[in-house]
């Protein structure tokens, strides 16, 4: 609960709009990480998520005003499969909804990671399979996501020229650095960069936010709620000082650091995930979330520490 403000309420506008590209979205997404299984994701013993129960979080979602969907194809577990209950929820989809998938990664059919696309054969292989699973003739965003620091060059050429040729409209960037950044700038445009933020993050990720938000493009926050504890979720306990800002506001921890986050920079966009309705409102509910110049302070604490 956020003070006085009902949740119902609450949509994704009140977090404002940036934009991808061509397209303007909410500053609060939604990631679909979460979506196929309860518990920690990406794991090959996963335990799926109620279809039902996966079906009604996407709907809701894009009821409460979201327009901006994080996916992939290497998002399942066992019977699900985060992009194909995308399509079955909300296929056809509307004019202002942008899907942004990534394509890098790569797991085996029972849920083990293989080794990473780095051929532009097999990152078309990635691109099919994304149109296939979402029912599409074009992909709204790819981020091309990267392990190390190695160039970049060829495997988002090949993304370029897939661009070029219609199946994709905007390119992005994930678990990048600043040199890759301008590796692939010049390129082909670089609408966003999709890297791991929120309170806690290193000085060296201060910085590229900062970047992007001179260049104006979008930086992407993942693992904002969930920190350290990444796929798995949130797992150590929360700073004193998150704690402290989130009771004086009546709001959950979360709120708090999905606030915080989108204070960063008007080029902020959140999207955190989960396959549960009311959490779903609690996330989006952070839009209204007005953090003062001493809550600043105090969560600046926990940031630093």
């Amino acid at each position: 609960m956020l003070g006085m403000t009902s949740l119902t309420t609450v949509t994704a506008a009140a977090s404002g709009t940036w934009t991808l590209g061509d397209r303007t979205v909410h500053r609060i997404g939604f990631g679909a990480m979460r979506l196929p299984q309860t518990g920690p994701a990406l794991v090959p013993d996963a335990i799926p998520r109620d279809r039902e129960q996966a079906l009604r979080v996407l709907r809701r979602a894009v009821e409460l005003g979201v327009n901006h969907i994080d996916t992939a194809a290497f998002y399942f577990s066992p019977l699900r499969s985060a992009n194909e209950l995308i399509n079955r929820a909300l296929a056809p989809y509307g004019d202002d909804l942008v899907i942004a998938t990534k394509v890098g990664p790569a797991r085996t059919p029972d849920g083990e990671w293989a080794e990473h696309a780095r051929t532009p054969a097999a990152l078309r292989v990635q691109v099919e399979e994304n149109l296939r699973q979402l029912g599409r003739d074009h992909l709204d965003l790819v981020n091309l996501r990267v392990l190390g620091t190695d160039s970049v060059a060829e495997r988002f050429g090949a993304l370029a020229e897939l661009r070029q040729a219609g199946l994709i409209r905007h390119l992005g960037l994930s678990n990048v650095h600043p040199h890759q950044l301008a590796e692939a700038q010049a390129i082909a445009p670089v609408v966003c960069v999709q890297n791991p933020y929120g309170i806690g993050a290193s000085p060296e990720q201060d910085a590229l936010l900062r970047l992007c938000g001179e260049q104006g493009i979008a930086f992407v926050p993942f693992y904002a709620i969930a920190g350290a504890g990444r796929q798995d979720g949130a797992g150590e306990p929360e700073p004193a000082e998150v704690r402290a800002v989130a009771q004086a506001h009546g709001a959950g921890t979360a709120q708090v650091r999905l606030a915080w986050t989108l204070l960063r920079g008007p080029h902020v966009l959140a999207i955190p995930g989960t396959g549960d309705p009311a959490h779903l409102e609690d996330n989006l509910a952070a839009g209204a979330l007005e953090l003062t110049p001493e809550d600043l302070a105090l969560l600046e604490l926990a940031h630093t520490s």
